[in-house]
């Protein structure tokens, strides 16, 4: 199949607003036709017959929040909807899963409403559904209590891009700089070195016939957005394997802040000290210490503990791996030549996300959805629509340069379009305060 990105807006200059844009996740038919029109031609009948699925939503985190249920992540009825369309081509097996962060309350997240809906279609349908949690570890900071083995190893496979992977510049000899915020520091030694890098791949990603993400279209405080690419970094189970910023400043080897700051780099390691003593009484100690000293340094929009700034050298680094073990990646470990598997995305940006994403959004008027099975030009795609400068995502920069435009054909409205005419369509998403600046 040839590279596509199809889009549908879902506005006109009257009703591109979140009230309208909102009430369509409650409209079944409005919904159902706004997914139909950018499946058709695409989601062919022989594709679904009797085939395992599966569907890998973004469910990063439970609600904290009113808006979060509409711009948090991809929408209860925007899942089930494509659920049922799904359901009408005869497939075999609908497996949904993802990996949220280890916070995430699954049981506030997955509602027994989403539950019954689900069983109801699969009753309907005749076809096995299941919703699966696939996280190996959850941790409450709370209570300090953490389930290290929610899921057995076996049930992953562990992938070691080796020097194929897009850290391995970045890398040096010695004790790993590569950090997860609540991780262990101490395992990414295990799992990241120079010439080793790995990662550990659910087995469902291997025994789909057929993969489809349903990203949330997001901006997002490591890399600058959120969507078809980002979505796939869901199918790691383990977050120990899943670098995502380095520790101390710019001047020090790291990328977490600008420059080199002592205090800031005590307070880093303090936090490091505390991963280690999860589950023990003296987390909170650590915990504690490290926030004072982080706010004794005054920090701005670029100085976010966690690395969430424009300066993110590594979590786009990471999401290139992901998404190359995801298209080549083999059932032992090992990478093809050539593409093992076609990813699909079904991208839920009816409302999105702006501002501190991808935890904190606030609702976007983006009004489109798109379908895909070119991440890199999708992605860019809906960046625009976003009015995000794509020239200054390394994310995207990367993806881009891999292949030119003309090789992926794009379509908004069922027209055949380009990403400069995309622009027309543009909103004005407010970036994560550590990309304000870098974004002009």
């Amino acid at each position: 199949m040839s590279k596509f990105v199809n889009i549908s807006t879902l506005f006109d200059d009257s009703n591109r607003t979140i009230e309208y844009l909102s009430s369509i996740y409650s409209n079944k038919e409005v919904l159902a036709e706004s997914i139909r029109s950018v499946l058709r031609e695409q989601l062919k009948p022989e594709m679904v017959k009797s085939k395992r699925i599966f569907l890998k939503p973004n469910w990063v985190n439970h609600p904290r929040r009113d808006t979060d249920e509409i711009c948090l992540r991809s929408h209860d009825n925007f899942v089930l909807t494509f659920v049922e369309i799904i359901c009408e081509l005869g497939p075999g097996l609908i497996l949904i899963g993802d990996a949220p962060i280890q916070g995430c309350k699954w049981n506030l997240m997955i509602s027994p409403e989403f539950i019954d809906r689900i069983k109801s279609i699969s009753k309907q349908a005749q076809i096995p559904i299941e919703v699966k949690d696939l996280r190996r570890e959850v941790f409450d900071a709370k209570e300090n209590r953490s389930d290290k083995n929610q899921r057995s190893l076996d049930e992953f496979i562990i992938f070691d891009l080796g020097k194929n992977s897009y850290l391995e510049p970045i890398t040096k000899p010695g004790r790993s700089k590569f950090r997860v915020t609540h991780y262990n520091p101490d395992r990414f030694t295990l799992s990241h070195k120079p010439g080793m890098h790995k990662y550990c791949i659910t087995r469902e990603l291997f025994d789909a016939d057929l993969v489809i993400s349903i990203p949330k279209v997001k901006t997002h405080e490591k890399s600058g957005i959120t969507a078809a690419l980002k979505n796939i970094v869901g199918l790691n189970g383990d977050k120990d394997f899943l670098p995502h910023h380095r520790i101390g400043g710019t001047g020090q080897g790291g990328d977490s802040y600008p420059e080199r700051n002592f205090v800031r780099y005590l307070s880093e390691l303090c936090y490091d000290q505390a991963n280690r003593k999860k589950g023990k009484q003296s987390y909170f100690f650590w915990v504690r210490l490290a926030a004072f000293l982080w706010r004794m340094t005054f920090p701005n929009a670029m100085t976010r503990f966690g690395a969430g700034w424009h300066g993110n050298d590594t979590t786009w680094r990471m999401v290139m791996d992901l998404n190359l073990i995801a298209v080549y990646g083999k059932a032992d470990g090992s990478l093809s030549n050539i593409p093992v598997r076609e990813v699909f995305s079904l991208c839920d940006g009816i409302v999105g996300g702006q501002g501190d994403g991808p935890l904190r959004p606030d609702p976007l008027n983006l009004g489109v959805v798109a379908f895909t099975n070119d991440s890199g030009y999708c992605d860019a795609s809906l960046a625009l629509l976003m009015g995000i400068n794509i020239s200054r995502l390394p994310l995207l920069n990367t993806v881009r340069s891999l292949a030119p435009e003309s090789d992926t054909r794009i379509m908004l409205n069922g027209q055949k379009t380009s990403l400069q005419e995309v622009t027309k369509y543009s909103c004005n998403a407010r970036m994560p305060s550590g990309w304000v600046t870098y974004n002009k």
